[in-house]
């Protein structure tokens, strides 16, 4: 274990940029920094590194230009240390059966990854954040592509900024079917309509595959999608750092060449 070396993941995202100490199946607490407020960024950087052995890496996956140059420059200050990024310094680490595998973002197929090194089985990967993105890896292991909705938190925000009386409201998971007064409407449609989007499309994989794939969740709203995994007939698992995973499973593949 001590052979396998220490990586500095990094998920840069549209809304933040999330942190931890990956190595091998283990990884640390995820230090959390939302995009505009980075200032701080070279601390956490710096305090996650130095509790690090070496050897060690910093690598990112990103689809946000802009603070991925903020968290180059935050490195070099830091640390000294360039950035690896997923998709331009390392391979794309999965398959992807598209015509285009550079346009997909590489935190769609950082979760895919390391979906299916833990399963090794066709899977389904489903990232309730910024944006909504529900995947398909085959039992080969390859992406085969997949749907991307609105978050909720944008959901919520375009009723309310692209209608008269529509007020903003803030996700939660609904106790109630009947919406009762016009936030609970929206928060059950909002959260309803993601639930129902991903049986739809998770039914529509399983049709291609020719059987059930195992669904796996990401993202901060995961858990109002689905509270409990052992009480879900369709989700089978909740997995936090699962980008963050599979940008340290992007630079351990390059090892193995």
């Amino acid at each position: 274990m001590d052979k396998i070396p220490s990586v500095l993941a990094c998920d840069v995202g549209n809304s933040g940029i999330r942190i931890a100490h990956v190595k091998g199946e283990q990884v640390s607490s995820v230090q959390s920094l939302k995009v505009g407020k980075l200032s701080a960024l070279g601390e956490a950087l710096s305090s996650l590194w130095a509790e690090m052995p070496s050897p060690k890496k910093l690598i990112a996956g990103s689809v946000n230009a802009t603070a991925l140059k903020a968290l180059e420059a935050a490195a070099e200050e830091a640390l000294g240390q360039p950035v690896l990024v997923v998709g331009r310094d390392l391979p794309l680490p999965i398959e992807v059966k598209l015509s285009r595998p550079e346009s997909v973002g590489v935190d769609r197929l950082c979760a895919a990854v390391a979906a299916f090194d833990q399963l090794g089985a066709a899977c389904v990967v489903a990232d309730f954040g910024t944006a909504i993105t529900i995947d398909c890896v085959n039992e080969a292991g390859v992406f085969m592509g997949g749907a991307i909705l609105p978050g909720l938190e944008m959901a919520a925000a375009s009723l309310q900024s692209q209608t008269a009386q529509l007020p903003k409201v803030t996700p939660a998971r609904p106790d109630w079917v009947f919406g009762r007064d016009t936030r609970e409407a929206i928060i059950g449609g909002l959260v309803y309509g993601a639930r129902g989007a991903l049986r739809e499309l998770t039914e529509a994989y399983a049709t291609e595959l020719g059987h059930w794939p195992i669904v796996v969740l990401t993202g901060g709203d995961a858990k109002l999608i689905c509270e409990d995994p052992n009480a879900s007939s369709l989700v089978q698992a909740i997995v936090g750092d699962l980008v963050l995973r599979g940008v340290a499973i992007a630079y351990y593949k390059t090892l193995l060449k």
